[in-house]
């Protein structure tokens, strides 16, 4: 007798019948519910949201809006297919309750699920002292409210814009500083710019591309304490040099927090650098077991890569949010057989002083650089990162039409140094030390995580046995 019979209706009932919730409304979120819908999911299906907004396009805030190119309204994110969802938007989640299959909110309202979808991302880290963070002047960019806030601050033409983090984020906000002609300066702890998702040969690149753009950039250095005057408006900082920068707007680009406070109890394997979970989008529970009824996808995800010797990495990229949402809706309205794995090669982008930034891969797990095409002097080159004897990563400067070649070789476990592409070889091909920071040295955090695993985040419930 076969099982196909019942197992097909089984399928076609949860489809037709089921709750599924998902916490998060945001790009995963809703690609996730467009995928269910796709898939022929009909039944009740809740997108629970801590922001009054509809999903918004986020790599925007940082680059156009600021810039005033575009209102940061005007960020929200296109439909795909009508998804037919009750929004319960301007409500955070605050509880989960495995057991019951219930989500807790807020308002002390409580929503089923048969199945659940975390995807609620990250919010920016705030300045640590919040009398000081509650200085008006002082931001940070990570929501629509965030950037809409900074936009204004930045077209009332300050005397000058303190950045506090050289990462991506505050090398973008520098960037459009510039663009605008106004005066800034960055404090960054770390060498050099992005060092930490890059590494301090390309941070030394950066750093002088600030300085050519007229920044005032202060690395090695910190930012003790933020000063305001007697309206309660941000005036100066005290640096940990024991110098003084005068400045009216101050960004704290100090990287970000992923949220799962609200998963705390839940039995899940949820902590610092995320939830985990297979390359399924299935979550762990704290001993490592795969759960069968909730999924977890975009930022907030953490999950082992097979070209990184299975390390679970967590990425803040756009694609692994939608790909991952994508994944993980599909296997939430599947069986095992037709399971589909994320198994997605980390890329991103970046544009900062008239230069694209494009990356493929992990940098942060080589330990070598080589320059394989291109010029360092005029900005525009290729460099492939390695490690014990292959290729995992590579970057580009305005040369990102060669990334797919690259990311080819990173699949294929190309050896390291790679071949020579056969057109605009650089003088030298020889590798060199990557430099990335020692674990745990003060920097900006890079947008790929390698997780790893902290036996101190285990918090194993061991259970007698049953005679």
């Amino acid at each position: 007798m076969t099982m196909a019979a019942p197992l097909a209706e089984l399928v076609r009932d949860f489809k037709a019948n089921a709750r599924i919730v998902i916490v998060g409304a945001s790009l995963a979120g809703l690609r996730a519910a467009e995928t269910l819908r796709a898939e022929g999911f009909t039944g009740s299906l809740t997108i629970i949201g801590d922001e009054p907004y509809e999903p918004y396009d986020r790599p925007p805030l940082s680059k156009q809006v600021l810039k005033g190119w575009v209102p940061a309204d005007h960020t929200k994110l296109p439909r795909l297919r009508d998804v037919d969802a009750e929004w319960r938007l301007g409500v955070a989640a605050t509880g989960l309750d495995r057991a019951a299959k219930r989500v807790h909110l807020a308002n002390g309202e409580q929503v089923a699920y048969d199945r659940l979808l975390i995807a609620t991302g990250t919010r920016a880290r705030q300045w640590p002292n919040p009398t000081e963070a509650d200085l008006e002047g002082v931001h940070t960019v990570r929501s629509r409210d965030d950037a809409a806030g900074l936009q204004q601050a930045l077209a009332a033409r300050p005397s000058r814009v303190l950045v506090i983090g050289a990462g991506f984020i505050g090398s973008e906000v520098a960037s459009v500083c510039r663009e605008l002609d106004l005066p800034v300066t960055v404090a960054e702890r770390g060498p050099a710019p992005l060092v930490g998702p890059l590494g301090g040969v390309i941070g030394e690149i950066a750093a002088q591309m600030h300085h050519d753009h007229g920044v005032d950039l202060r690395c090695g250095v910190g930012v003790s304490s933020l000063e305001g005057d007697a309206s309660g408006h941000v005036r100066r900082a005290q640096l940990s040099d024991d110098t003084t920068i005068e400045a009216d707007v101050v960004l704290a680009a100090l990287g970000s927090i992923r949220n799962v406070e609200w998963l705390a109890g839940s039995g899940l394997a949820a902590g610092f650098w995320g939830v985990g979970c297979d390359a399924g989008g299935r979550a762990f529970d704290i001993n490592g077991v795969v759960t069968d009824s909730v999924y977890v996808a975009g930022d907030v995800a953490r999950a082992p890569h097979v070209l990184y010797e299975y390390q679970f990495l967590a990425m803040e990229h756009w694609d692994n949010a939608v790909l991952g949402a994508e994944v993980a809706a599909h296997n939430m309205v599947n069986l095992e057989p037709d399971y589909y794995p994320h198994l997605l090669l980390p890329s991103f982008w970046s544009g900062q002083f008239g230069v694209n930034i494009k990356s493929v891969g992990v940098p942060p797990f080589g330990d070598e650089i080589a320059f394989t095409q291109g010029s360092v002097k005029e900005r525009r080159f290729a460099a492939a990162y390695g490690h014990r004897g292959r290729i995992v990563a590579a970057v580009t400067f305005n040369h990102g039409k060669w990334l797919e070649h690259y990311a080819r070789l990173i699949e294929q476990s190309a050896p390291f140094p790679p071949p020579p592409p056969g057109w605009d070889q650089p003088d030298d091909l020889k590798p060199v030390p990557a430099e990335f920071p020692e674990h745990g040295v003060p920097t900006a955090t890079p947008d790929v995580v390698l997780t790893g695993h902290d036996p101190s985040e285990r918090r194993a419930e061991f259970r007698p046995r049953r005679s």
